[in-house]
């Protein structure tokens, strides 16, 4: 079946992301497929890499030893080849592929003499280059005329690798001359996270950033709607993965969506709704394996405003304690410290100020590289000039998320019901509507999101 047999409305055309699960292997990317055959407005896919693939390539761009490298390559043609196998042809895919694992070999072994933020975005790069060749192909061995596209011709950036910020001026400029003749005669397929600097150098913009490369296109060529596909059908309650009676949402706001993302709701990226809020972009979340289980849909309002909306975790928590401060006037030191934070781009999430200590909660997981003893040398060389350090790993953020919550009656007796057997070394309560926060040892998180979530939305 040709797909161009069906030629939308341009005002009509759909971007389509695909995660790293829909993508995972030769059965999912058809599911996927069967996803783009069904809707003609589908016109524009952006992919993930195949999952598993980016934390095999992280682990390269880490500069490890011969054995180890060899043992991760493998794997990573392992995952690729186990989807290529399966085509009626080969030869074609295998040699374009091939040809990018030897590229991956060269760079792993350049980063094991020495690992550079470039280095490390160009070697993690490549999953989503590896993912779209093999979907091309597969959707070409089913008769749908598809173009491949090099998201990098477009994506300009910021040179801040792993963190890198797109350029939204340049984005539209190029998709329109770029992009946009081309999806007007055939569905095209291009690379999610990625994109270039002015030098030509591949970034990255954060991890999950695939959500993100969708709305910015969509807003680029000022459509109106986004489908994002993953291993679940649309947004719960909390993860449906660690509280199996979550339940699902069938619309929120943006606000509420971009609460959750922000607060570890791996189901988006946490920047992806800025283009969908600037511009009203509806999102879908749907699952490629069950996509008639229908969804979730993202807009800017909805019929209902339910006081809580929804439980978020967020793991590889660290807790910086700063006391025995120098410095007699908190407000400088606080300049300091957050100066030295702000150079080393390490992220502040909350924050909880007396006169004699300053508690900060950091999140790890943005970081694409393993960044925790750097990040302790950095904090101890840089800030014991200023007071006495403490660290402490392994903890999880739980947050409860939603709507006016401290109007709610016996909201706080439900919440210090669920904490009767846990250890809480850090509650934000009261400084927003919206959130909740609650820092817990990442030990017990999973059995406390489940209680929690029993009290809060069983008892409503």
């Amino acid at each position: 079946m040709n797909k161009n047999f069906f030629l939308p409305d341009v005002n009509q055309f759909i971007i389509a992301k695909i995660g790293g699960t829909s993508v995972a292997n030769f059965k999912s990317m058809n599911n996927s497929a069967n996803i783009i055959l069904t809707n003609k407005n589908i016109r524009l896919v952006v992919l993930s890499a195949s999952a598993g693939i980016t934390n095999l390539l992280i682990e390269l761009s880490e500069g490890c030893k011969e054995n180890k490298r060899c043992k991760l390559l493998q794997k990573i043609k392992k995952i690729q080849f186990s989807i290529i196998n399966k085509l009626e042809t080969t030869e074609f895919i295998s040699k374009k592929i091939n040809n990018i694992l030897d590229k991956i070999i060269y760079l792993s072994k350049l980063a094991q003499v020495k690992k550079t933020k470039i280095l490390t975005d160009e070697i993690v790069s490549y999953g989503e280059l590896m993912s779209t060749l093999v979907f091309v192909e597969i959707l070409r061995q089913r008769n749908i005329n598809s173009k491949w596209f090099d998201i990098r011709n477009i994506m300009k950036t910021n040179e801040n690798f792993g963190q890198a910020k797109p350029k939204i001026a340049e984005l539209k400029k190029f998709a329109e001359q770029q992009l946009l003749p081309i999806l007007i005669k055939s569905l095209v397929i291009t690379q999610g996270f990625i994109g270039c600097d002015k030098n030509g150098h591949t970034t990255t913009i954060g991890r999950g950033g695939s959500d993100y490369t969708a709305t910015l296109l969509a807003e680029a060529l000022n459509l109106s709607h986004v489908e994002i596909w993953t291993d679940v059908p649309g947004i719960y309650t909390a993860d449906p993965h660690i509280v199996p009676n979550a339940q699902r949402i069938d619309e929120i706001t943006f606000n509420e969506a971009t609460e959750m993302a922000i607060f570890g709701a791996k189901i988006l990226h946490p920047a992806t709704l800025l283009p969908a809020i600037r511009t009203k972009i509806s999102v879908f979340i749907g699952s490629s394996q069950n996509p008639e289980a229908g969804g979730t849909v993202i807009n800017h309002k909805t019929i209902s405003t339910p006081y809580i909306k929804s439980l978020a975790i967020r793991r590889k928590q660290v807790l910086l304690i700063l006391d025995n401060i120098k410095i007699f006037n908190i407000h400088i030191f606080l300049i300091k410290i957050f100066a030295i934070l702000l150079q080393h781009n390490i992220p502040i999430e909350l924050i909880n100020i007396t006169k004699s200590s300053v508690v900060l909660i950091i999140n790890t997981t943005i970081y694409i590289r393993k960044n925790n003893d750097l990040l302790k040398n950095i904090l101890i060389s840089k800030l014991s000039y200023l007071c006495c350090v403490k660290i402490e790993e392994n903890f999880a953020l739980v947050t409860i998320i939603g709507n006016k919550l401290l109007q709610i009656h016996g909201l706080t007796k439900r919440i210090i019901d669920s904490l009767k057997s846990f250890d809480i070394r850090m509650i934000n309560y009261g400084t927003s509507y919206n959130n909740i926060c609650l820092l817990i040892s990442d030990h017990n998180a999973k059995e406390f999101l489940q209680i929690l979530h029993t009290n809060l939305f069983d008892k409503i």
